[in-house]
């Protein structure tokens, strides 16, 4: 335990606020008085309940804070008092809320900018021609089956959006006819989800996961993967019954064939590009240094052999080429969206609505497996982003010793494994319930109307299919 400061020598008994804080030192008369502080949320409600007027004071140099609850024999004026309410409020937020809540998702956007430029730039240098240049068939059914295939793994190593973007580019080069696009695009939009939600850096969801400590790479892949493979494979199975015929595939310009790198940069690219990805759990395995150092890391490197790779090429060839030019592509308002989104959660779960959301869904559902179920219909039609972040706010880390309920909530506990599967996968039910979906939609004008006729019921079932599957994996390795 640490030594308390000589400011808080009359304090007891120590309490976080959260676990990553420096502790709280909370003083009221005599030592066995003390307030006892579980976390941030009651904190507020607390000091409201016992009616306490308090005093917020720092020891400087040292991280340590005192809260000093004045004893109840001290008489403030109710105007004093609400002043020392705002002032100390305003004080602790400040301090505390704001910068644990920012450097939170700081770690989050540097995660995501270093992956969307490691991805642009492989995209940037052609090296995801040198994977769909090998795809030769025009047969409906096994052309289907092979852009949903390699759909599913590239979303696992890159991101689905990412992954959905280039395959509905890769689309537009194998087929002609709009409704028979439409259709492949709308499959890749659910093997691209199913695919992120069991890769730890396959969605932005199971990374915010990740990052936050709620699971682990290893396990994540071996509880999810099965589950997330049955979601994509049931609608193909049914699709297949179904589908008849053969592509027709348009005709290229010189433009949409012209290649910019040589064979050697795009294969080089390519699987820097990819290692570089998967090297980051790896990373995070061996120096225990949170993520996106890992990214950031491989992004390094990317960029001193594009630097070295480029350097006697022409100056608009290396704008092009290079990461600095490349930085300039990457899709920043998606960025600030993601700052938006998960500072507003953040702000809910500071003011404590997110843990009477949380009380309320226990009580009244009590099931971790429904409230998953119903997060993941939800993503459906709000973006998954905000749900997952406010479903991590809404519950805490339990202790690895829990038992009972609590145990559904420990590091790669039911619920969390649970939830990215969800969270994942649910948001392929309609087309705007996933930023692949959003992107298709937006690449190839699929109608909102259209996907849901023909797209939505599938998703449902394979959906289901998934959730039933990761139950059954429950019951056979853990009760």
């Amino acid at each position: 335990p640490l030594e308390k400061p000589e400011l808080c020598k009359d304090a007891s008994p120590i309490s976080h606020i959260h676990n990553d804080m420096p502790p709280i030192w909370i003083a009221h008369g005599d030592a066995d008085q003390c307030v006892s502080i579980e976390n941030s949320r009651n904190f507020v409600k607390k000091l409201e309940e016992a009616g306490s007027v308090y005093r917020y004071t720092e020891s400087p140099g040292d991280g340590h804070t005192m809260i000093k609850i004045l004893p109840p024999e001290v008489k403030v004026p109710d105007d004093n008092r609400e002043m020392l309410f705002e002032e100390d409020m305003l004080a602790f937020i400040t301090h505390y809320s704001v910068m644990e809540h920012l450097a939170e998702i700081a770690t989050i956007l540097f995660f995501l900018l270093g992956a969307m430029t490691i991805v642009e730039t492989v995209d940037q240098h052609q090296g995801f021609n040198l994977i769909t240049d090998k795809i030769k068939t025009t047969s409906k059914i096994k052309l289907l089956w092979i852009l949903s295939i390699l759909t599913f793994f590239m979303s696992a190593a890159l991101d689905n959006l990412t992954t959905t973007i280039v395959m509905v580019a890769l689309i537009r080069k194998l087929i002609d006819d709009k409704q028979t696009r439409w259709f492949f695009a709308s499959m890749v939009v659910l093997a691209a989800n199913a695919g992120g939600a069991w890769s730890p850096i396959g969605d932005v969801t199971t990374i915010m996961l990740w990052i936050g400590g709620q699971i682990t790479a290893g396990n994540i892949i071996k509880m999810v993967f099965v589950p997330s493979v049955i979601s994509i494979v049931i609608p193909l199975i049914i699709v297949s019954f179904t589908m008849r015929g053969k592509v027709t595939r348009p005709k290229l310009s010189l433009n949409e064939t012209k290649e910019f790198t040589s064979s050697f940069e795009r294969k080089l690219i390519l699987i820097m590009g990819i290692s570089g990805l998967l090297f980051v759990p790896v990373f995070k395995t061996i120096t225990h240094l949170p993520p996106y150092m890992g990214m950031l890391f491989s992004l390094g490197v990317i960029w001193i052999t594009t630097e070295i790779m480029h350097r006697n090429k022409t100056h608009e060839d290396r704008r092009k080429l290079t990461v600095i030019g490349v930085l300039r592509k990457v899709d920043v308002p998606t960025i600030f969206f993601f700052l938006g989104i998960l500072t507003a959660v953040a702000a809910l779960q500071s003011a404590g609505h997110l843990s009477l959301l949380a009380g309320w869904m226990n009580d009244k559902i009590g099931n971790i497996y429904i409230i998953n179920m119903v997060i993941g219909v939800l993503s459906s039609i709000v973006d998954n982003v905000p749900l997952v972040a406010g479903a991590m706010g809404m519950y805490e880390i339990a202790h690895v010793a829990s038992t009972g309920y609590d145990a559904f909530f420990v590091v790669d506990g039911a619920f969390w494994e649970f939830l990215a599967y969800c969270a994942g996968t649910g948001g392929s039910i309609l087309i705007i319930g996933s930023a692949a979906g959003v992107a298709a939609m937006g690449m190839e004008k699929i109608d909102f109307i259209w996907y849901t006729k023909k797209i939505s019921l599938l998703a449902l079932i394979g959906y289901l299919a998934g959730a039933g599957t990761f139950y059954l994996q429950e019951i056979l390795f853990h009760f």
